[in-house]
């Protein structure tokens, strides 16, 4: 980027601010941590990051009840916000994703597809839109997904998918780590005017996990299925 990123990274556990802005620096981004909610705000106003790493629960203010503030906030419109997150605190990730929230990594943290994500969310502020990915490419990790092609590669390998299946991974792949409800994903990818069985959703995601990977699709029991990377 010609730009350098600023970054701010808020979590109440010491050792994960430290890993993570290691890591981060090492790619060339400014960071600033926080380990509260309150100091978060204060540093945003001082700092104006492009990104803020933001952990949910922290004791006092929570990361949901900072995410709302941060939106309140004119200035920061813009700023991307993503979430870190234990892997079960679904219901969290959707209150967080209906407060503003762009994207969420999951606890415990792979390095590798962390740096990613950030870099891929990077992209999404306004002044580093014109080093922007394609917007008909999905970049999740080492998982690409060319929307216009309706091809898919993993690790550079391209795998084979039917129709309904790129559909069906083309919108959990449109926001990572949001769980869509079974009622959604019936809408949107068969739509109303086709008759298709309750085990039609369960059948499509087995064959997906079979060929994208066992751990990038997660159930949340009687609601739906989420994207994880």
């Amino acid at each position: 980027m010609s730009n350098q990123a600023r970054i701010l990274i808020v979590d109440d556990e010491e050792d994960i601010l430290e890993l993570l802005k290691y890591n981060l620096q090492r790619e060339g981004y400014l960071i600033d941590t926080a380990l509260d909610g309150v100091s978060a705000l204060q540093k945003i106003q001082e700092f104006k990051p492009h990104l803020v790493i933001l952990d949910i629960m922290m004791p006092g203010m929570d990361g949901i009840e900072v995410c709302e503030k941060i939106r309140a906030m004119e200035e920061f419109k813009s700023t991307v916000i993503v979430f870190l997150t234990a892997r079960s605190e679904s219901f969290t990730q959707m209150s967080a994703y209906d407060t503003g929230g762009d994207d969420f990594v999951n606890k415990p943290i792979k390095l590798n597809v962390f740096k990613s994500r950030i870099k891929a969310n990077l992209r999404r502020h306004p002044d580093f839109l014109h080093v922007s990915t394609p917007q008909h490419i999905l970049q999740l990790g080492t998982l690409e997904i060319n929307l216009e092609k309706f091809k898919v590669l993993k690790e550079g390998i391209e795998v084979q998918l039917a129709k309904k299946e790129f559909e069906l991974l083309a919108l959990l792949a449109s926001k990572p780590g949001k769980v869509f409800k079974r009622e959604e994903i019936m809408s949107r990818i068969w739509g109303n005017e086709v008759i298709v069985g309750d085990r039609t959703i369960d059948v499509h995601i087995r064959k997906l996990r079979e060929k994208i990977g066992e751990d990038n699709i997660s159930t949340m029991k009687g609601v739906g299925y989420k994207l994880d990377f």
